[in-house]
């Protein structure tokens, strides 16, 4: 454990943001999982309202820097793709 007081609180923020950082990106990624599972049971309505709601998670994930702006277009993108497959 630190001993500096701007050490201890560095450790202190650190975990509130691992905590946040982990909510919001479990967040993302069961929106993501939704989407493919309509995908796969053919529900295209539904894919398609899921994949926006899916798009807003995962573009704030990458707006708060939880993953990379590439890494994010490459979802959405692929998500895209299955539902278009369709």
């Amino acid at each position: 454990m630190a001993n500096i007081k701007s050490a201890i609180k560095r450790v202190e923020v650190n975990e509130k943001k691992r905590v946040s950082n982990s909510k919001q990106l479990s967040a993302m990624r069961t929106e993501v999982k939704r989407v493919e599972k309509a995908v796969e049971a053919n529900d295209t309505d539904n894919a398609k309202s899921l994949f926006q709601s899916a798009s807003k998670h995962i573009d704030k994930a990458a707006q708060k820097g939880i993953i990379h702006q590439n890494a994010a277009n490459r979802q959405k993108s692929r998500l895209a793709n299955k539902i278009n497959a369709l």
